[in-house]
């Protein structure tokens, strides 16, 4: 009688999965870039009827209810702080792939959505299954615009995925999904440890293949009471824990050993502006993080780098994702996720693509930063991050242009910004290409830059042309007194820091308050001949 029931079991789940499968249908997808005609590495959201996308455990789940990713999606491990948060899935439920991708499911009504970055027209396909059917969709994803033909390559500057070089050729299509082509990958330490971890710097913590690059950066240091920085091309991993708050100290050693250094987060989180006060005015940081989500009233920031550069100092605008810390919505809104590459910024090359071209082009400052729209600027030809000397009273020729993709980046305003100044403005209403053009007399040292929108969350902004008058400078006399004034103000607080410490774990602060009061009082000589010099 056992051995009768336990057939009858066994026949009854025969059926249950015979049922099921035969519910199945098969997707075949093949995705090209029309230029190219060759398979391209692609963003894929795939939802059912309802909306809901695959989930990593769906296929443990009733199989009419949910589905589980394809075989081909391309799993790194990306959790925060080097946790296995994520693999297959992305925060919103897409997934990776390089250019094909086949999954079973059960019948019925889906969406695929196919996306690569910003040059890239995004698709969105209702495909219908049917039972014991296989449909197969091939598609072409197509440029709106083609910003490596114009000698301009995308980057994203803040990536926290730790790596090993058996990883790498998965994370670089990843970052190449996202048309990004170079990724710098950051290594992410505080006063006691880090994460993240990169198994090589310089030449040795770089892959390639064709145009995309990924690169091994640092995020180091980092506190809350001095900000958080980044590191970019340097040959090696520069950590000074007994002299922590030195940040001076390490920007010195990263341009010895080849690289850069910035302030994250537009120097708004983690009191970073106290640590541009320090360093900018020393004269040894060369960009800030000017577009990224994390600042609620982001995506880009410009209270700090217009104080710096009114001040008559160059800063270069870059842009990263903090993948996976920040992206767009609110700050707990469910439908808020991080995406690599959603800001970014874009350095004019030419057409030698390389690391160390790309390298010298951003020392340089022949960048914009964006979350969308396309940006191009000129003084009398010249790009941004260059120099124009002019006699005074002469005439400066500056010419900008914005584009975008009207059916996501849809331009309303395009602005010729001159010491923070709207000099010219061209708006218009989910514009493909918006331009402004201006011959200004030039009768003392400004700074020229642009900047573009297209509705909440698109927005760019050039590094400036910094235009000369007989050799001088450019700072802003109108707003000196003010800047100065927040720069004390600003080494006022950290005093105050120091001597009120803060109860975080990461609040070291008062561990190196001698050095940090000498710091304070070599920046209060330097605010002192910086307003004698400027005033005179």
């Amino acid at each position: 009688m056992k051995s009768r029931a336990l057939a009858l079991s066994l026949f009854l789940v025969a059926l249950i999965i015979t049922a099921q499968v035969s519910r199945q249908a098969s997707l075949s997808v093949t995705i090209r870039d029309s230029g190219t005609g060759g398979p391209t590495p692609v963003r894929v959201r795939l939802t059912d009827a309802e909306g809901n996308p695959p989930d990593t455990l769906g296929a443990s789940k009733d199989i009419e209810s949910s589905f589980a990713p394809p075989p081909q999606a391309i799993a790194v491990m990306w959790g925060r702080s080097d946790q296995a948060d994520g693999y297959v899935l992305q925060p919103d439920g897409s997934f990776y792939v390089d250019g094909s991708f086949e999954a079973r499911l059960p019948a019925g009504n889906y969406r695929v959505e196919l996306s690569k970055g910003y040059e890239y027209v995004s698709q969105s396909h209702e495909i219908t299954l049917k039972a014991g059917k296989r449909t197969k969709r091939n598609f072409d994803l197509e440029r709106w615009v083609n910003m490596p033909e114009r000698g301009w390559y995308s980057s994203d500057d803040h990536i926290h995925i730790r790596r090993s070089p058996r990883e790498d050729p998965s994370i670089l299509r990843w970052i190449a999904a996202e048309d990004i082509h170079v990724g710098n990958l950051l290594q992410m330490g505080d006063f006691w440890h880090f994460v993240f971890s990169q198994y090589g710097w310089g030449e040795t913590g770089r892959y390639r293949e064709g145009h995309t690059i990924l690169s091994s950066g640092q995020e180091e240091p980092r506190t809350p009471e001095f900000g958080h920085t980044i590191s970019l091309g340097a040959d090696d991993f520069v950590r000074f824990r007994d002299d922590y708050y030195s940040y001076g100290r390490v920007f010195d050693r990263v341009r010895e050993l080849g690289g850069i250094s910035g302030f994250a987060h537009q120097g708004v989180s983690f009191h970073g502006y106290r640590g541009m006060t320090v360093t900018v005015l020393a004269g040894k940081l060369n960009f800030l993080e000017l577009a990224q989500f994390c600042v609620p009233d982001g995506p880009i920031h410009t209270e700090h780098y217009y104080r710096f550069l009114d001040l008559g100092f160059r800063l270069t605008a870059l842009a990263g994702s903090d993948f996976r810390w920040c992206g767009r919505g609110a700050r707990g809104d469910p439908n808020r996720f991080s995406q690599i590459g959603d800001a970014r910024f874009y350095t004019y090359v030419g057409e030698d693509f390389s690391f160390d071209n790309w390298l010298a082009a951003v020392k340089a400052g022949r960048t914009y930063a964006t979350t969308g729209p396309i940006l191009e600027l000129t003084v009398n030809g010249e790009l941004p991050g260059d120099s124009v000397d002019v006699a005074k009273g002469s005439t400066a020729r500056v010419v900008a242009s914005a584009y975008g993709d009207e059916s996501r980046i849809g331009l309303t305003d395009l602005e010729i910004v001159g010491h923070g100044e709207v000099l010219k403005r061209a708006t218009g209403s989910r514009a493909e290409q918006l331009s402004v053009e201006l011959d200004l007399n030039v009768d003392h040292g400004l700074w020229i830059a642009a900047r573009a929108s297209a509705g909440p969350g698109f927005v760019a902004h050039s590094t400036p042309v910094y235009v000369t008058v007989n050799g001088g400078g450019f700072h802003n006399p109108k707003t000196l007194e003010r800047n100065l004034e927040r720069c004390e103000r600003d080494l006022a607080d950290l005093e105050q820091e120091i001597k009120n410490p803060g109860n975080r774990l990461d609040s070291e602060a008062w561990r190196h308050a001698e050095r940090l009061r000498s710091q304070i009082a070599e920046t209060r000589e330097i605010l002192q001949m910086l307003s004698a010099r400027l005033k005179g």
